[in-house]
Order: structure tokens, then C-alpha cells, then sequence
């Protein structure tokens, strides 16, 4: 293994992607940056380092991932981060396309892209797979059914994943942020702004660095050290649905 060891994000474009992205760099890793939105994803790339390279990718697409996994080489840390929420429509009026858009993103994304670089990850010696999901992987509520689906189901691949492997020189870590102000409300209400911002009146959320530190000090430790399940609340909110708003 050489010094510098190189570490894929997924949906670093934003949010809590970018802000690993920039940490692991700072922690001394090669960074690979992926998402679709290219132009932005240069600009995290190039607060990463002259050693950070951005490639396009869409997890939804078996090609993409393909021509991104092929390009960005030998690895020896995944961080699965592409994901998120739409709507918060109940099931009596669930939309189709949202669903199978959030399970395609949240859970066929993660598969794609952890069996593409399982290979390189066990070839590293000292890989490390890490999945950013959600408080609501384990507290489902109303509206939510359609992520609470995906997020159980990117819970459930991660504690098999952590079985089968077992044995190999791979980390298996699930890192479950609550309230955390990104672009995820905004996406979530379709660009709604006045309504993503409504979310977080009165608390002080959790910021995507405050996520990117626990995914690093999860991959900072040693070798031997697998940090299982990180489940990271703001001190406003005490679960998926229980927030103290100050007036």
C-alpha cells in the first residue's frame, strides 16, 4: 500500500458529500469526486488539492458507474452518499416515480457502486466501506414511508454486506445523521425554498461538516477498529420526529 490512500465520494457536489470530500483531503487522502452536476463538482474538486479529480457519475445508470469506477482506479475507501428524499407524501397519494427515484438513488445507486469497488476496496488491504443514511433507516413516519423505505433498505444491505465480508480486510460503517441543513429539504420540496427553510426554524441543525467529521474519525481509525453504526442527532432533536423549536 502507498502512503496516500484514495478514498471515492459519491454525491460530493453538495452537502455532505463535498464536506467529506474536503475533510478526507485534508486527512491526507487521494479524493475521487463523483455526482451529476459537473461544473460544481470541479469547484468542490478544486478545494480538495491539486490531487483531487472530479469524474461525472450517475448511480442510477449502470454505465456511469461503470466509466466512473473504471477511471477512478484502485481505491481503498467508498463513501456511499448519493441519495435523498422527495416529497412528504402519504401513501394513500404516493407518486410512483418518486419512490422508484428514491430507491434507485438511495439503494440500487449504493449496491451498483459497492459491488463495482468491493474488488479494489479488499485489494487495498485496509478498505473501508462507509454509507451515509439517515435517522429515518430507524424511525419511520408519516409522509416519509417512501424514504423511510429506502433508508431501511440501504440499512439492511449494509448490516448483510458487514456479514458476507467478514473475514476480508474491509470496514463496513453506517453513518445516520438527523437534521442536517443541506440542499436535502430544498430537493425534497422541489425547490421550495421558503418551505425547506421552515424545517429548520427555530433549532440549530447539524452542518455537513459536522457529518464529514464523524465519517472521517470513522475511517481515521485503526485498521482493526470497525465504527459499526453512528447515529448523529442535534441536541434540538431528539428522533425523526421530536424537535425542540425555540420561539
Amino acid at each position: 500500500m502507498t502512503d496516500r490512500r484514495t478514498a471515492v465520494v459519491t454525491g460530493a457536489s453538495s452537502g455532505i458529500g463535498a464536506a467529506t470530500a474536503r475533510r478526507l483531503a485534508a486527512e491526507g487522502f487521494d479524493v475521487v469526486l463523483g455526482a451529476r452536476r459537473v461544473d460544481r463538482l470541479a469547484e468542490v474538486a478544486e478545494a480538495c488539492g491539486p490531487s483531487a479529480r472530479s469524474l461525472v457519475l450517475d448511480v442510477t445508470d449502470q454505465a456511469s458507474v461503470d466509466a466512473f469506477c473504471e477511471a477512478a482506479g484502485p481505491c481503498a475507501v467508498l463513501v456511499n452518499n448519493a441519495g435523498g428524499a422527495l416529497g412528504l407524501d402519504p401513501i394513500a397519494t404516493a407518486d410512483d416515480e418518486r419512490w422508484q427515484r428514491m430507491y434507485d438513488t438511495n439503494v440500487m445507486g449504493t449496491m451498483r457502486m459497492t459491488r463495482a469497488l468491493l474488488p479494489a476496496l479488499i485489494a487495498s488491504g485496509d478498505g473501508h466501506v462507509v454509507m451515509v443514511g439517515s435517522i429515518a433507516a430507524h424511525e419511520p413516519y408519516p409522509g416519509g414511508a417512501g424514504y423511510n423505505a429506502a433508508k431501511f433498505a440501504t440499512r439492511a444491505f449494509t448490516q448483510v454486506l458487514r456479514q458476507e465480508i467478514l473475514g476480508e480486510p474491509v470496514r463496513v460503517t453506517e453513518v445516520d445523521p438527523g437534521m442536517v441543513e443541506t440542499e436535502f429539504s430544498l430537493v425534497r420540496f422541489d425547490g421550495d425554498a421558503e418551505r425547506a427553510a421552515a424545517v429548520y426554524e427555530g433549532v440549530t441543525p447539524l452542518t455537513a461538516d459536522d457529518v464529514a467529521d464523524c465519517i472521517a474519525f470513522a475511517v481515521t481509525r485503526p485498521s482493526h477498529v470497525n465504527i459499526d453504526t453512528l447515529v448523529v442527532l442535534a441536541r434540538d432533536q431528539a428522533g425523526a420526529r421530536q424537535v425542540h423549536r425555540r420561539t
